[in-house]
């Protein structure tokens, strides 16, 4: 009855994710027949003609990861897929939540951040990259689901409140501030015309290119969604605010809040050292000096704050996954008594 009870809760995340992974698999078949509809060959540094997909059509050898690369990965997840709906367990769903958070990284959701905004401010942009990126973020969410459905059924939700470590706290701010004042008043000094820590032919290429829309959206757009990280150490990240409706007063399923967070911070951290290391090369190489460095040091140090971003995220969320955890509540608990 158990196995019955499960299979129908995730029947329909199961067919969604079926559907997902068909579509993703028959897409690159598609391009690997020599059709390019969808596909980009845009570098996103260069937009030159993004409505037509920088010159796709004319992209001969497919790359690896766009074609039977991906194949492979539609048939990893069809198999975790047939494995969480067909033997329901510990392992199975462990294994649609490593498709999901897969997923989530492959999109590259700090990407979206910043080009979202821009494109719908009117800055050209990469559409076809875009949606694919949307697309899978989507497919994360719908494994994430499957993998919260074919777990065992929960009681009713819980609404006391489990405080977190003051040092949990002090993680949490330092995430919300670095975006702010590494991010946000940089930016915003560059919109209004101050030329802080880069050039002025700097300055005037970035005001030629962005429009005071397109400036503003990119400048707010981190520091707002910083604020989210409040609520892993706030009563709002564990329980539904009251206005919510149909959620009011609900627990926040714990894995949403982990699973969402530490993507973040995976792909913040990602970034963050990936672009330093490309930094490292270019000064190694010549390509930079440092004389550009110190010219453009505002620039050069929000790399050094994604990456503080990132880790500030990965601690604060670690801190709420423990404060939150079944395990420490029975210690806590367990611990009382022996007093």
């Amino acid at each position: 009855m158990a196995v019955v009870e499960v299979s129908s809760r995730s029947r329909p995340w199961a067919l969604a994710c079926a559907v997902f992974a068909a579509a993703a698999v028959a897409q690159r078949l598609y391009w690997i027949a020599g059709g390019r509809w969808g596909y980009t060959a845009c570098d996103r540094t260069d937009l030159v003609d993004p409505a037509g997909g920088c010159g796709a059509d004319q992209v001969v050898a497919l790359p690896f990861w766009s074609g039977w690369g991906t194949v492979g990965v539609g048939v990893a997840l069809a198999v975790a897929l047939g494995c969480t709906v067909r033997f329901p367990g510990r392992w199975a769903t462990a294994g649609s939540w490593a498709a999901a958070a897969l997923l989530l990284v492959a999109a590259f959701p700090l990407h979206l951040l910043f080009e979202i905004p821009a494109a719908l401010a009117g800055r050209p942009s990469d559409w076809r990259d875009l949606a694919a990126r949307l697309v899978l973020v989507a497919g994360g969410v719908l494994f994430a689901g499957l993998a919260n459905a074919s777990g065992p059924r929960r009681g009713p939700a819980a609404v006391d409140y489990r405080p977190v470590p003051l040092w949990t706290r002090r993680w949490a701010y330092v995430a919300v501030a670095l975006p702010v004042v590494g991010w946000a008043v940089p930016h915003a000094l560059w919109v209004l015309g101050v030329p802080i820590g880069i050039s002025q032919r700097e300055l005037t290429d970035m005001q030629r290119d962005f429009s005071t829309t397109t400036g503003v959206a990119i400048t707010l757009v981190p520091p707002l969604a910083g604020l989210l990280v409040l609520g892993l150490v706030q009563r709002w990240g564990q329980q539904f605010p009251r206005w919510v409706p149909g959620l009011r007063g609900r627990q926040v399923p714990r894995q949403l809040a982990v699973i969402s967070a530490g993507v973040v911070a995976l792909t913040l951290v990602t970034y963050g050292v990936l672009s330093i290391t490309v930094l490292v090369d270019r000064l190694l190489a010549g390509d930079t000096r440092w004389s550009d460095l110190w010219d453009g040091w505002a620039a050069t140090a929000t790399l050094l704050v994604f990456l503080g971003w990132g880790v500030s995220l990965a601690v604060t969320t670690t801190g709420y996954a423990l404060a939150t955890s079944t395990d420490t509540t029975r210690t806590a608990l367990s611990g009382s008594e022996h007093q």
